[in-house]
């Protein structure tokens, strides 16, 4: 039975409710096996029979939209891919080592035209690489000083959702075979 890695978007922020314990339930009562979840801010793992990644999310974001009585968009990731996106986020340059890496997960490959103005981004301190599906943020400033990159960011796709690397690294290491200090 194929594993997946669900991301929702802007779960408990704004009002935006959704207790975890709650996801899992809705989840599990809606036929989804081995649901977990890692941390307050919408990490969930499956296991479902179902096989194409837009059929997963939209069951996902079926089932929760109908639970917590909000829309909860999702993106969802097979564990491989979470692995292969460390290995490339490992590969690129890091010129703000003191500073804190983001990921963007988009529902599809990144707009052409966003994607572009996102790779040639140059204003101190902020550092963007666009990898298909996904767009890399390292920050040598505080997150909330960067909102003209994470505006532009957010229109890369339909759906898109940030995590801290190190958050994607801690639920990575749980459930997508990733060893510790990767």
């Amino acid at each position: 039975m194929p594993t997946w890695v669900a991301l929702l978007r802007a779960v408990n922020v704004g009002g935006r409710k959704a207790p975890m314990v709650t996801v899992r339930e809705a989840l599990t009562e809606a036929g989804f096996r081995g649901v977990e979840t890692h941390i307050q801010t919408g990490n969930v793992r499956v296991d479902t029979t179902i096989r194409s990644p837009a059929r997963v999310a939209t069951a996902i974001r079926e089932t929760l939209t109908a639970g917590l009585g909000f829309d909860v968009p999702v993106v969802v990731r097979r564990p491989q891919e979470i692995v292969d996106l460390l290995d490339a986020i490992a590969g690129l340059p890091d010129p703000h080592p003191d500073g804190r890496t983001y990921v963007a997960f988009l529902d599809d490959p990144a707009r052409e035209t966003v994607a572009a103005e996102l790779e040639s981004w140059d204003r101190p301190g902020e550092f963007v690489r666009v990898l298909d599906r996904h767009v890399v943020l390292r920050l040598a400033v505080p997150f909330h000083e960067a909102p003209k990159v994470t505006a532009r960011i957010d229109r890369a796709a339909p759906i898109v959702t940030l995590r801290d690397l190190r958050v994607v690294r801690a639920f990575a290491c749980r459930w997508c075979a990733v060893p510790d200090g990767r």
